[in-house]
């Protein structure tokens, strides 16, 4: 068979055909009496089997040593092209999810697309001051990814950038709610605690509609950041989860200053004074929390918290009477 039918059946070109002779992996079996190319069946086996091997990925030197050489291990090469081939997908998604978030930004010139590059780059340095100046930037100078800043607000690790970084995204307005919630199913505790304070961050009633489911998360230190700012918020739904806070001691100063913010007025005091003792009779409260408990009606305003830290003040816990008795004296200076 003659190079123009191999090529036509082959679908290899004629050109690619010398130049595989040339490296020496095809060499026709003979030649005709006017000196052409001939091919056998073997030859077009060996071109077929040099095509799929080259669909692999592997180059056309590997492919000369995966057919000439007896010693050559498959395993080892098909273990690196995994490697390789990880490593191009991982590269050229990185790619179009950079691309996707300039888009999403919406540049109107060539100067702000390469705004948001430097943008992008910057939110990746190993320097956190490099990280912490685009954050504060950004809302002035580059048409901000939003998707760009949760990603990095959900794995930045220093304090001061991760403060900067949620003012930006507080700053994009609301755009974040939604990828921000997706941060609270983390398997990572540290990325759901940092995806509810950034929740917290952002203004609006969408992000306060995620901060209230929060409040049912299976993980209490999601729930507590979320009760912490609905309190200041103003929200009664996260009451409950706030005085669960003082009595398990986790941020309980914290939560009884939210209780005291939620205690705005005379039927709201009263409510949540009422909450306090509860817990206070529940015998199933340990003593620590029971004190807990009495210093949180300090500034819970009302006849309903006073009358209860007179109650509280002959308490048979005497860390319980002597802390209600202190706090009596204290609202009557006030």
């Amino acid at each position: 068979m003659l190079i123009g039918e191999v090529a036509r059946r082959s679908g290899v070109s004629a050109r690619m055909l010398r130049h595989y002779e040339s490296l020496g992996l095809v060499r026709p079996s003979g030649r005709t009496g006017t000196n052409y190319r001939e091919y056998a069946d073997e030859d077009i086996r060996r071109i077929f089997h040099i095509e799929s091997l080259r669909s692999l990925g592997l180059s056309l030197r590997e492919v000369g040593r995966a057919l000439d050489d007896p010693g050559f291990a498959p395993s080892a090469l098909v273990e690196d092209l995994v490697r390789q081939t990880r490593e191009r997908i991982a590269a050229e998604t990185e790619l179009l999810t950079r691309l996707r978030r300039i888009g999403a930004a919406e540049p109107a010139a060539w100067d702000d697309v390469l705004q948001a590059v430097a943008f992008l780059q910057a939110l990746r340095s190993h320097s956190p001051d490099a990280r912490q100046r685009a954050a504060l930037a950004s809302v002035d100078e580059v048409p901000v990814p939003v998707e760009a800043l949760v990603e990095a607000v959900l794995a930045e690790t220093e304090p001061n950038v991760a403060g900067a970084l949620r003012w930006a995204l507080a700053r994009t307005g609301d755009g974040g709610t939604a990828l921000l919630a997706e941060g609270l199913d983390s398997p990572v505790a540290a990325v759901r605690e940092r995806a509810v304070l950034s929740l917290a961050a952002l203004p609006g009633e969408g992000a306060a509609d995620r901060l209230r489911d929060a409040l049912g998360h299976p993980d209490a230190v999601v729930r507590g950041h979320a009760a912490l700012a609905l309190g200041t918020r103003g929200t009664a739904a996260a009451v409950p989860e706030l005085l669960d806070m003082i009595v398990a001691g986790m941020r309980d100063t914290d939560a009884a200053d939210a209780l005291s913010v939620l205690a705005a007025d005379t039927a709201a005091a009263d409510r949540i004074a009422g909450g306090l003792l509860a817990r206070l009779s529940d015998g199933a409260t340990p003593a620590p929390a029971r004190v807990r408990l009495t210093q949180a009606l300090a500034d819970i305003p009302g006849a309903t918290a006073s009358d209860a830290l007179v109650e509280l003040a002959r308490d048979e816990d005497r860390a319980v009477a002597v802390t209600a008795a202190y706090l009596l004296r204290f609202r009557e200076t006030r």
